[in-house]
């Protein structure tokens, strides 16, 4: 006798229906059970229950092999996931099938200091665009800060004033009828490119590294947020030998300090190149080959290396990913590498893969929309 029971696509053997299913790994549910390696009763109840929620779809029969012609699985094309990525000054909104692949995304203008109604609006009001193309299923969104994921508010963030406290995940939820979930960006970041390489085991780090730093620790194909969501908050790491330039947290000496987008345009313009006002700008000069902006850069990526080696030697990880627009920099790259290899012991970088996110600057909108997947609720009867 089964009952039911309110589970989500989190619940591991959902989630890896749908990856398979949607990777066309399996295409029925023989297929699925022999993939999992779990009962066929198992497997029935669950895409039964993502059959009835309209996420999986039955797409007519398969070929036989022997026995009753399967009926093929797919991810059903009626519905989608949305993501937004808030940034400083602009929000990227993205459109996602039902396996989390980004159908299209847009970038509208934005300033956070206007506040959160302010700023939601602009978002909800392209939410509202595609929420009327189709049927909506969950909506995840990524914020520039520390995020209490239980309330879907800030916790405690710099430069995001009228923010702390207020339940954006709630406020969306109300406003638009369907799911939302809410983390800050370097643990999307983190969760998007895991998925996209390893799947939904291994444990990796992925980096942020543009005007500021940040990162995210995924542990067996998980976002490990630590007991007060600050896990993986290597900006604040103190640098030996870097000075004593005042960080936005009181003290002096942080890698943001010395490695960040931000920090290497103050250098470039405290040795009297003042046209250089982004960090583009100095990516730019890098890539032509100035001097001086090469050396920044590349010094940038050692002092991350330094702060990471310990994170390596420590957590021991299967891969290392670097996103955000420092990314696009070979030298910026070859320098973080270097430095890890240097300083970690040869256990833990043996197998190690340290390389740019191969999701690019979508990584975000990748992970907001596999955690608004997973937090769908779908009821699965279980036995």
């Amino acid at each position: 006798m089964t009952n039911p029971a309110d589970t989500t696509v989190d619940d591991p053997h959902t989630r890896r229906i749908l990856d398979f299913v949607a990777r066309g790994q399996a295409r029925s549910r023989s297929e699925l059970a022999s993939a999992l390696g779990v009962a066929a009763s198992t497997v029935g109840l669950r895409v039964q229950a993502l059959l009835d929620a309209g996420v999986l779809e039955e797409a007519g029969a398969g070929t036989s092999r022997g026995g009753r012609r399967p009926r093929v699985l797919r991810i059903a094309g009626d519905g989608i996931v949305l993501s937004a990525d808030l940034g400083g000054r602009h929000a990227r909104i993205g459109r996602h099938d039902l396996s989390g692949g980004l159908l299209r995304s847009e970038t509208i203008a934005i300033d956070v200091a206007d506040g959160p109604e302010a700023t939601l609006e602009r978002v909800s009001e392209v939410f509202e665009r595609l929420l009327a193309e189709t049927r909506v299923h969950a909506i995840g969104v990524s914020l520039p800060g520390p995020v209490d994921v239980a309330t879907g508010s800030v916790d405690q963030p710099s430069r995001m004033p009228g923010w702390p406290g207020f339940r954006v995940g709630e406020h969306l939820a109300e406003r638009h009828g369907v799911p939302v979930v809410v983390d800050n960006d370097a643990n999307l970041a983190a969760l998007g490119e895991h998925r996209r390489q390893l799947g939904h085991t291994q444990h990796s780090i992925t980096v942020k590294a543009g005007t500021a730093i940040g990162s995210g620790i995924i542990v067996d194909g998980h976002i490990h947020r630590g007991a007060t969501a600050a896990a993986g908050d290597i900006t604040h790491t103190r640098i030996d030998g870097s000075g004593d330039i005042p960080c936005s947290c009181g003290n002096t000496g942080c890698l943001e300090t010395v490695a960040s987008g931000a920090s290497l345009v103050r250098q470039m313009r405290e040795r009297g190149n003042t046209d250089v006002r982004t960090t583009a700008d100095v990516l730019t000069l890098a890539r032509d080959a100035d001097p001086l902006a090469t050396t920044l850069v590349r010094t940038a990526g050692t002092h991350l290396g330094q702060a990471l080696s310990g994170v390596v030697n420590f957590f021991n990880p299967h891969a290392l990913f670097l996103t955000g627009s420092m990314s696009a920099s070979e030298p910026f790259i070859a320098a973080v590498r270097s430095r890890v290899y240097e300083a970690c012991h040869p256990l833990a970088t043996q197998r190690l893969r340290i390389e740019a996110a191969a999701t690019g600057a979508d990584a975000i909108l990748h992970g907001a929309a596999r955690l608004a997947l997973e937090g769908m609720d779908i009821p699965v009867a279980t036995a």
